[in-house]
């Protein structure tokens, strides 16, 4: 059965560039830039039911093309002199169906104009952190409020926020 869920498509060095987090990061480790968008994507996937693909563009690399899955997230690394872009243009006429929406998020504008013409709409990276900052808020609510509810004692009660966050990082692994 195909995956019938709403669709982000994602340019990943655009908002690697408009999020200020990970625009300081990529100065100095781009690769922990990606994984900390992949990782906050992943989160807002689980949350918001959309499935979420990150397109990072490898312009310039020979041979690439690659896609695979991290933390549960679809990840394309475009073919050596294909854009980011052209990849999410191709993506939205694969993707488009009836009862389907596809977004794209990035704020190139002419990318905007481009995908809002195939059918799909646009979210722009400063939107899309606010979406997905919202969404974090609301999953800490809700882990407090499952906590305070829960009378169980659990060893999840006794450990400390470092190392929940490296089981979490193995379990999406």
């Amino acid at each position: 059965m195909r995956d019938m869920r709403d669709v982000l498509l994602v340019d990943g060095y655009n908002m690697i560039g408009g999020w200020p987090e990970l625009s300081s990061i990529s100065n100095t480790d781009l690769e922990e830039a990606r994984d900390r968008l992949l990782a906050r994507l992943a989160d807002y996937q689980a949350f918001s039911g959309r499935k979420v693909i990150v397109v990072f563009d490898a312009y310039r690399v020979p041979g690439l093309g690659k896609s695979f899955a991290q933390y549960k997230v679809d990840i394309y690394f475009t073919k050596e002199k294909e854009t980011a872009d052209e990849c999410i243009e191709r993506l939205v006429g694969e993707l488009t169906h009836r009862r389907r929406q596809i977004y794209v998020a990035t704020s190139d504008m002419v990318e905007q104009h481009v995908i809002f013409g195939q059918g799909a709409l646009r979210i722009s990276a400063r939107e899309l952190l606010t979406q997905v900052e919202q969404s974090e808020k609301d999953i800490r609510v809700r882990l407090q409020e499952r906590s305070r509810n829960s009378s169980r004692n659990t060893i999840d009660g006794k450990l400390s926020p470092e190392l929940r966050q490296m089981f979490e990082r193995w379990r999406r692994e």
